[in-house]
């Protein structure tokens, strides 16, 4: 038997604006559509028996900032497990959480930090967190064995840690387990690649990596919260030998698979979206303060231009400014200002102006150069995170508090407290082209090593990164849809900017599938079983919960 499908509905569309007269529109209705004809799907040499999807949030299904049951039914591998069922795939389990609300319970606690909070919505302007609370709770088990191996926030030697799912290391400080793998963890001594073997998969997808460097990332390179894993090492430690591990012993299980690189973080909307320049000379709230501003930085300019021209700062009244940066990077010349200033014999009359006596001239030179030391406008060079869009322009009340502990008016420390105006954004907001090209080096050599390892194991492979940069170089064509990198309006990614939104995770699945047919010999997609991406949403409204 072959399946038979007619391409009846886009020809007449076709036809409509093509005919110019009635008598052509007969003409094409007596000339049926000639038929097109597909192949019968055939699995070709993969075994789809017991499928099992190893990863991290990319394969769980984590989508605007959370982890909840639509995200997960529409998750990539829940998605090619319908496809495999077509060809002798079995059943496939998952993880599921208790609502579409999305985070978790800690003891009935909720908790709002990272990724365990509310699922993001759009609220007409932008991301905004979803109002409601979570009935999962991560000390709550979700019994048997789960296909869904994906386990949001794991890095590649977490898959080999087997205290990742005991519940007693969710309370050490830091945390040593994940609690979305407590939930799922077979045992507290289990590993995350020990229960996925204990199925004894026949095919197996393995995307793992991209945390390996992405927690540095969207923390602006910020070492001491996430450092990128070291590229060789021991397994369990080095992303070489770690990966050779894993891959290893599924070869050895003698499951077949998949496997997929990782993307260049720098190309997702959660570093693309905030401008470097957004401050608007037109608000209120900024372009009124920007003469006090520019006689403030007019102080220091003259020290800046004097150890590099570049870290000048001066806000435009006509033009959208850039924001003022901390790049750990540049010298520090804190001593610099502040020798300056105290020499300087206008300073104290310069401080005048803001109510402020003479003999607190040394005290207003140390808290400048204190604060200004490492400091320059951002340029397009510059990527800002995607949580940076709500702290700039607001006022830090901790450098409140503490310029007012060192004796400034509280009117006067509020002025000097504006985040990414008065005070430089911190680090953690901004990736620094240093930072990047960190990443690039390690992402491209963690690449080599998992397109290596996909070989000798015989495994197709799918180049997740070149799928990404396409999307963020003018986007990706498939059928009726074209699919960008922007955020809210590219239909890829979703509110958090990093992962991808359902129909983004069927684009992916489409990506799978087309690479197992070319190291299987399946034939999803010339069978005309590929998915038609447009039967999966672009956001979920507030009222699913």
């Amino acid at each position: 038997m072959k399946n038979i499908k007619y391409v009846l509905l886009s020809a007449v569309l076709i036809g409509f604006t093509a005919c110019n007269d009635e008598a052509d529109f007969e003409e094409l209705l007596d000339n049926p559509t000639e038929q097109v004809t597909f192949p019968e799907l055939t699995a070709g040499s993969a075994n789809f028996a017991k499928y099992v999807s190893i990863g991290n949030s990319l394969t769980a299904g984590f989508t605007d900032n959370a982890l909840f049951i639509s995200g997960q039914e529409n998750s990539m591998p829940n998605i090619l497990s319908q496809k495999f069922a077509l060809v002798g795939g079995g059943d496939f389990t998952q993880p599921l959480m208790d609502d579409n609300i999305g985070g978790l319970l800690f003891g009935g606690n909720q908790n709002t930090d990272g990724s365990f909070g509310p699922r993001l919505f759009f609220d007409g302007s932008g991301p905004a967190s979803l109002p409601a609370t979570s009935t999962t709770e991560a000390f709550a088990p979700s019994l048997g064995s789960k296909n869904n191996m994906g386990v949001p926030g794991a890095a590649s030697f977490h898959l080999l840690y087997d205290g990742y799912g005991n519940p007693a290391n969710l309370v050490t400080d830091p945390p040593s387990a994940n609690p979305y793998f407590v939930r799922m963890a077979s045992a507290p001594n289990a590993t995350v690649l020990s229960d996925a073997l204990a199925q004894q998969p026949t095919f197996v997808s393995l995307w793992i990596g991209n945390n390996d460097v992405l927690g540095y990332a969207t923390s602006g390179g910020d070492q001491t919260v996430a450092a990128i894993t070291p590229l060789t090492g021991p397994p369990g430690v080095g992303f070489d030998q770690t990966i050779g591990a894993i891959v290893g012993a599924l070869q050895a299980s003698g499951a077949q698979g998949v496997m997929a690189n990782i993307p260049y973080v720098t190309s997702i909307p959660h570093f693309t979206t905030v401008p470097h320049n957004p401050l608007d000379p037109s608000n209120p709230d900024f372009g009124p303060q920007i003469p006090l501003l520019n006689s403030i930085f007019g102080a220091l300019n003259p020290i800046f231009n004097a150890v590099d021209p570049n870290r000048a700062i001066v806000f435009s009244e006509t033009e959208a400014s850039a924001v003022v940066i901390k790049d750990e990077s540049l010298n520090d010349i804190s001593t610099t200002i502040i020798g300056a200033l105290n020499a300087s014999p206008t300073f104290p009359a310069f401080i005048a102006q803001f109510g402020l006596p003479a003999q607190a001239a040394p005290l207003v030179a140390n808290l400048l150069g204190v604060t200004y030391g490492q400091t320059r406008q951002a340029n397009a060079n510059d990527l800002l995170v995607l949580p940076s869009s709500k702290v700039i322009g607001t006022v830090n009340m901790e450098s409140v508090a503490a310029l007012m502990a060192q004796g400034l008016p509280q009117a006067l420390a509020g002025q000097f407290s504006v985040e990414g105006v008065s005070l430089p954004l911190e680090d953690k907001w901004v990736l620094l082209p240093t930072e990047q090209d960190e990443i690039k080096l390690a992402t491209d050599a963690f690449n080599i090593v998992l397109e290596a390892a996909a070989t000798t194991a015989g495994f197709a492979f799918v180049d997740a990164n070149s799928l990404m940069s396409q999307l963020d170089n003018g986007g990706y064509s498939d059928g009726n849809f074209v699919l960008t990198s922007s955020l809210v309006t590219g239909g890829a990614f979703s509110l958090d900017g990093v992962h991808p939104t359902a129909r983004g995770y069927a684009l992916l699945a489409n990506e799978f599938m087309k690479e197992i047919d070319e190291t299987y010999g399946s034939n999803f997609e010339a069978s005309g079983n590929l998915l038609d991406i447009g039967n999966y949403p672009t956001n979920y409204p507030p009222t699913l919960q």
